[in-house]
């Protein structure tokens, strides 16, 4: 169940680094980078709290894309 995500793109729009980015949803930085490399899916509340800072909706920055699995 791959989550991709344009984190990294949003946050250069509003000009946010890592570690701001992190203080802002209340995380880490290492853990904003685990997210923006795709090595750590957020919570749901992770999640909506990111949205919210980029003034953006889940959809917009999350894309999960179900594997076909043909049996």
């Amino acid at each position: 169940m791959p989550l991709y995500n344009r984190l990294k793109e949003y946050r250069a729009k509003i000009n946010v680094n890592q570690t701001e980015m992190g203080r802002l949803v209340g995380v880490s930085r290492q853990t904003i980078s685990q997210i923006e490399r795709g090595d750590y899916s957020p919570s749901v509340t992770l999640a909506l709290k990111i949205s919210k800072v980029l003034n953006a909706t889940v959809e917009d920055i999350f894309i999960y894309e179900e594997e076909n699995i043909n049996e």
